[in-house]
């Protein structure tokens, strides 16, 4: 295992306005964990996400991938914000995957994989395709290839954008709620694929109100409200005998 922890936040906060939406967050991810953050709507874990990527800006602290500064370059005791495309340098090595699955409507399932390593990547288009085409077998999708997004159902939807974030050959993986939007019945398939993920070493951060998948497969679990980490541990411990009373009426509504 590295020594360098795949991500590691230090002291994130960020605000709307008025609202403290992330208050002095620190936590670490080691190459090839998992972890989960579960909490109440509104705790901050999916604006805690989109600042792991430099979708949103943090308006104090510091978040490092890999020993990387996040979004900004130091200069002496000052951060300088990246440009957008230095930004988005950086963001290519990290994967995302919403709770909309986001494909572009006029395109195959293919042909959403293959557009970002094509376009970022400069990677050659019989390349680019014999990847994804290997990606949506791994995905349990090989037959759907061709089709629209139209035509897929949202549990399909969300694993061929999966298989687009892997396209890239993500360091890292970020999953916002992946199958909040889902019919109950689909949720499975998606989770699957998430597992057979976590098993092949990924390292991954996920938001989730799945508490089964949380205890089956996460190295550790994170608690939010109110944009604080509560409590995080492995999830037997946390799952199983949490200390904060905060942590414990909220286990007790969705255990």
């Amino acid at each position: 295992m590295s020594a360098t922890p795949m991500v590691t936040a230090d002291r994130i906060s960020k605000s709307f306005g008025s609202n403290n939406v992330l208050r002095s967050i620190s936590l670490e991810v080691q190459a090839g964990e998992v972890l989960c953050i579960v909490g109440p709507s509104g705790s901050g874990k999916s604006t805690f996400l989109r600042c792991i990527n430099h979708l949103e800006k943090i308006d104090a602290g510091r978040l490092f991938v890999e020993g990387q500064l996040v979004g900004y370059r130091q200069k002496g005791d000052k951060l300088h914000e990246l440009k957008p495309k230095e930004a988005a340098l950086q963001r290519r090595d990290i994967g995302m995957v919403f709770q909309r699955f986001n494909l572009f409507p006029h395109m195959t399932a293919l042909e959403n994989i293959i557009q970002a390593p094509m376009r970022v990547k400069r990677i050659p288009k019989a390349k680019a395709t014999l990847r994804a085409r290997e990606l949506m077998e791994r995905v349990g999708l090989g037959d759907k290839a061709d089709h629209y997004p139209a035509h897929l159902s949202g549990g399909q939807q969300q694993r061929v954008a999966i298989a687009r974030a892997l396209a890239m050959d993500p360091k890292l993986m970020l999953f916002d709620e992946p199958t909040s939007a889902l019919d109950p019945e689909l949720v499975g398939e998606v989770l699957d694929v998430m597992k057979e993920l976590a098993t092949s070493g990924m390292t991954m951060i996920v938001v989730t109100h799945e508490m089964g998948f949380a205890r089956e497969v996460a190295d550790s679990i994170a608690f939010m409200d109110g944009g604080v980490v509560v409590e995080s541990g492995p999830p037997r411990e946390l799952l199983g005998n949490p200390q904060q009373d905060r942590t414990k009426a909220f286990l007790s509504k969705v255990l």
